[in-house]
């Protein structure tokens, strides 16, 4: 699996954001059938791609929990803000 839970969820937070405001264009006064239609099937997409999310996440805790994936911490370094990697200048 080339993806981590952590991008999964990041990626399921967006698509959450999306199916929200997707739900508020249905719902506006004042636009066309056709412009309501389009959002509906917008909508239709988001949710079937927000569930596949959803079942990836399933399936890799699952393959986790069985402990055939080892979970993997990624560390992260940031130099620009850590004293210790400060270049010493002479």
């Amino acid at each position: 699996m080339a993806e981590t839970l952590g991008s999964l969820i990041d990626k399921i937070s967006i698509m959450e954001s999306k199916i929200y405001h997707m739900e508020i264009e249905i719902g506006r006064h004042g636009v066309s059938k056709k412009h309501i239609d389009l959002c509906k099937n917008g909508l239709a997409v988001l949710i079937q791609q927000r569930d596949d999310l959803i079942e990836e996440i399933n399936s890799m805790v699952k393959v986790i929990k069985k402990g055939d994936m080892p979970f993997k911490v990624y560390r992260q370094f940031k130099m620009y803000n850590d004293p210790k990697y400060q270049r010493d200048i002479d």
